[in-house]
C-alpha cells in the first residue's frame, strides 16, 4: 500500500499487543485494504481518544496513514451495535481471528471474505450452537486463502460424490472413492460429509463430527506446522 490516509474505513481488530508503555499495536482485518498491522499511539493512556474503543468483535470505522509495514491510527468510530460474545462463542471468535491471522496474507484483499467474517460474528452473538457456523467458515476461508476444495466430484474420474461412498481425500487434489481397504495415511471420509462441506449445511451430529475432522485436518496441512493456540482452550470440543 503506497504512503496516503485512509479514513473511515470499515474493519475489525483481530489481535492486540502492547507496544512500548503507552500504545498498542493493532492486527487488523479490513474490508478492501486486507489484513494490515496499525499503531495505536498512546492508546494506553486515561485520556487517550480510543480509550475503550480498540476491543476485537466490534465492528469499527477506522483512520490510518503511513507507509510499509506498519501504520499510524488515526481516528476510531463505532461501526455497527458492538456484538457481545460470551464462552463457546467467544472462544470461537477468538479462533477465527487466529486463523486469519495465520492464513491471510498481509495487504491481501478479501472483501468478500470480510462480509463473512461480518456474519459470522453477528451469528455468534445469538446462537448456542456454534460448530456449524465454524464449518461453514472454515471452508469458505480455505477457499479464499488460495487452497482450492474439491467437495463435489471424483479428481480422477470426474463422478459426482456419492453420499454412500467412502472417499480418499489427499489435501493436494481432492476426493477419490475409496477402492479396497483404507489407507491410514490418507484422510478417508463420507461422501454425505464432503458434500454436507459443500452446501454447508449438516443433517445430523455425525456429520458435523467427521466435517470438524476433516477441516481440522486440512487446516493443520495448511497452517503447515504452526500452533492454534485457542484449541488448547478449546473445552468443548468444537474447534
Amino acid at each position: 500500500m503506497s504512503s496516503n490516509r485512509i479514513q473511515l474505513h470499515s474493519a475489525y481488530i483481530l489481535h492486540t499487543r502492547a507496544y512500548q508503555d503507552t500504545s498498542i499495536i493493532l492486527d487488523v482485518f479490513t474490508q478492501e485494504y486486507g489484513r494490515i498491522s496499525v499503531l495505536a499511539k498512546g492508546a494506553k493512556q486515561a485520556k487517550s481518544k480510543f480509550n475503550g474503543m480498540l476491543q476485537v468483535f466490534n465492528q469499527l470505522l477506522l483512520s490510518w496513514s503511513g507507509r510499509g509495514e506498519m501504520y499510524t491510527l488515526t481516528g476510531a468510530e463505532h461501526g455497527n451495535k458492538p456484538v457481545s460474545l460470551k464462552g463457546e462463542s467467544l472462544l470461537s471468535g477468538f479462533y477465527v481471528n487466529e486463523l486469519l491471522l495465520k492464513l491471510t496474507q498481509r495487504h491481501d484483499p478479501h472483501p468478500e471474505l470480510f462480509e463473512k467474517y461480518h456474519q459470522l460474528i453477528s451469528e455468534l452473538g445469538g446462537c448456542e450452537k456454534t460448530e456449524p457456523l465454524l464449518r461453514r467458515f472454515e471452508c469458505y476461508l480455505i477457499q479464499e486463502a488460495g487452497y482450492g476444495m474439491i467437495l463435489d466430484h471424483d479428481v480422477e474420474t470426474g463422478e459426482s460424490v456419492q453420499d454412500n461412498q467412502l472417499y480418499n481425500y489427499y489435501f493436494e487434489k481432492g476426493p477419490v472413492r475409496l477402492s479396497g481397504i483404507p489407507n491410514n495415511e490418507v484422510l478417508t471420509v463420507k461422501g454425505s460429509t464432503l458434500l454436507a462441506l459443500q452446501c454447508g449445511e449438516f443433517a445430523d451430529d455425525t456429520v458435523l463430527r467427521e466435517a470438524k475432522q476433516i477441516m481440522r485436518a486440512i487446516i493443520n496441512h495448511r497452517l503447515d506446522g504452526k500452533i492454534i493456540k485457542t484449541r488448547e482452550l478449546n473445552l468443548h470440543k468444537v474447534l
